[in-house]
């Protein structure tokens, strides 16, 4: 129960320091009752101390009410619950809706923004969004345009509005937003368009912005001090986000932010990473290509970098490096640190210290993964914390226009968007992760803006020799760096799991299945067949003195992107069409919110 304390104690620091955060939304998420951020906290655990549901009557669950979004796309992320309201949302054309609990769900306010259909072509793996977020009386959302929107709960009515980005220029936004202090925290898409990735902060009550921090480019745009922001203990120096481009490619760089994004407010950080550089092709951009691939530390205020850390040098294989940080304090060698847990596209699973930077832990959290024999984990070597690439598997050392095949993980990763959970009392996290390789054939591309700036031709599929499915459910132990227990699945699990105080976890699956298993041992104990794939993140509440489950479904994502958008080629959607063919054998479009209980 060490853990849990400290997971608890966290929380209630964080109520006594008022000046570090926004009182209203720290409070909401101390009290388990409600589901008052999309991540369940700001450390991103997505554990409830909710127990009402557990191993023992899980499998007693039914279905207790059902809400139609009518949207038809990818549902991604989950509802909000602010004491009797819950608010939905969509992918695009983003309708929030603000349903009634205590009135059998009625629909107290709806909000559908009017935005140009020719954002949708710009969205590079479907139109989804990962929705709403709450702080100060508002619920703020982030459109597909990039427009951020801050809504009165109670009403619906429009506070404000801020363009964060130039959808011309491929410039859009699928992920949710961190309020935090006095601050709403927005990030953008379109690596895929040659976007430079950023990260901003706008005032919560007014709008106005307060900084921007990029992922590459001169000193002053990626906001670092060159003596005092560190990279595996060391000053980064002069230049760092421009000093391993060639010329000017560092402008149309990539590296953007569209994951998730925890906080540690006692440290006054936020922590996040960024995604791949542009283009897809490496031969066109030599070296390290900093600061895409980064997990960054950032001051809560100012937007200044404490630490940085590149996981994948000069990527070859897309591996974005924007899936969440996981925050926890655990014992390493007799000592409680203050850890942060990342789960990356390129298959290495990284336990850090997350106040200095300190790499503890890089180890592949699953066992296919091909492209790299491991990390160097030597403070004194000349290539410490870098992947050994293997030859066999590298683009770019093959070369352009030649077809590298069997790199594993697929582009998609090991591990996507989809988050994970944390279960403090076992100190394990519990996780969806896609079991695909690919065939990778770079190929020369010109810059245009506004139009696609890949460069590289994909086909995906089932890792071979193995169990024969495109997925496993597994539970990491991010101290020893080893699975514990692991459910393999027939396609990948894109669904963000659930763990609760009860001894269960929960997650989806993209045939439309939610799931209940036993945290401790996977065993699965209960599961249910909804209308369509499920993509979205399992959430929970307790309303009127009962527990509900909650979860979204609707297929589609970077996995789903074939049902979804009607694609039959296998090489669109980055290749994913091809490898998720066999999807449509088992699933169909449809936006649902279905929500679960225990019998009366």
């Amino acid at each position: 129960m060490k853990n849990l304390s400290l997971w608890t104690s966290g929380i209630a620091i964080a109520l006594a320091t008022t000046a570090y955060a926004n009182d209203d939304l720290v409070a909401q998420m101390e009290n388990a009752k409600q589901w008052a951020i999309q991540t369940g906290d700001y450390k991103n655990q997505r554990y409830s101390e909710l127990d009402q549901i557990n191993a023992d009557n899980v499998g007693d669950l039914q279905v207790a009410w059902t809400f139609s979004t009518g949207v038809l796309r990818g549902h991604e992320g989950s509802p909000l619950v602010i004491d009797d309201m819950m608010y939905v949302h969509t992918p695009f054309p983003n309708i929030v809706y603000a349903l009634d609990l205590a009135n059998e769900g009625k629909i107290v306010w709806k909000y559908e923004p009017k935005q140009d259909p020719d954002v949708i072509p710009v969205m590079c793996c479907d139109t989804v969004n990962r929705g709403v977020a709450y702080a100060d009386g508002k619920i703020f959302l982030h459109q597909a345009d990039t427009k951020v929107v801050a809504l009165d709960a109670k009403s619906g009515d429009v506070v404000w509005e801020v363009q964060n980005g130039d959808p011309a220029i491929g410039e859009t936004n699928t992920a949710t937003v961190l309020p935090i202090k006095d601050k709403v925290i927005v990030g953008i898409s379109g690596g895929e368009f040659g976007v430079r990735g950023s990260v901003t902060a706008y005032d919560m009550n007014s709008g106005e912005q307060v900084w921007r921090a990029y992922s590459m480019g001169p000193d002053s745009d990626i906001l670092v001090d060159p003596e005092k922001t560190t990279h595996l203990g060391k000053p980064v120096g002069a230049d760092s986000g421009t000093n391993t481009w060639e010329g000017d490619q560092w402008k149309i760089g990539g590296g953007t932010t569209w994951g998730w994004y925890s906080a540690d407010l006692d440290e006054n950080l936020m922590y996040y990473g960024t995604g791949n550089p542009s283009t897809w092709n490496p031969a066109q951009r030599p070296g390290d290509n900093r600061w895409s691939m980064t997990i960054m530390a950032r001051d809560i205020d100012t937007g200044m970098a404490r630490w940085f850390y590149q996981m994948t040098p000069h990527d070859e294989w897309d591996y974005d490096g924007i899936n969440e940080m996981i925050l926890t304090e655990q014992e390493i060698d007799g000592e409680q640190r203050k850890l942060l847990t990342h789960f990356d596209r390129n298959g290495l699973a990284y336990t850090m210290d997350r106040v200095t930077g300190e790499l503890l832990v890089a180890e592949k959290f699953d066992p296919v993964v091909n492209w790299t024999t491991g990390v160097d984990m030597d403070p004194n070597s000349e290539t410490y914390g870098r992947p050994a690439v293997v030859a066999q598997y590298s683009t770019e050392q093959n070369g352009e226009d030649v077809n590298s095949t069997g790199i594993c993980p697929a582009a998609l990763g090991t591990k996507d968007q989809q988050p994970a959970s944390y279960d403090p009392n076992l100190g394990l996290f519990l996780v969806p992760t896609n079991h695909v390789c690919m065939d990778y054939e770079p190929f020369r591309v010109s810059y245009t803006a506004g139009q696609p700036y890949v460069g590289a031709t994909l086909a995906m599929y089932p890792a071979p020799d193995s169990h024969g499915g495109m997925g496993n459910f597994i539970a990491w132990d991010n101290i020893k760096g080893e699975i514990k227990w692991s459910i393999p699945e027939q396609f990948s699990v894109w669904s963000g799991s659930l763990t609760t105080a009860g001894g269960v976890t929960f997650y989806g699956t993209l045939e439309g299945y939610i799931k209940a298993v036993n945290t401790e041992t996977g065993e699965e104990l209960y599961k249910f067949k909804t209308p369509s794939g499920i993509i979205g993140n399992v959430m929970t509440y307790e309303q009127g003195g009962k527990q509900y489950i909650g979860i979204l479904s609707g297929v589609g994502g970077w996995a789903g992107i074939g049902l979804a958008a009607g694609l039959t080629n296998p090489n669109d959607g980055l290749g994913a069409v091809g490898g998720y063919a066999a999807l449509s054998d088992y699933t169909a479009l449809g936006g649902q919110l279905t929500v679960f209980a225990l019998p009366n």
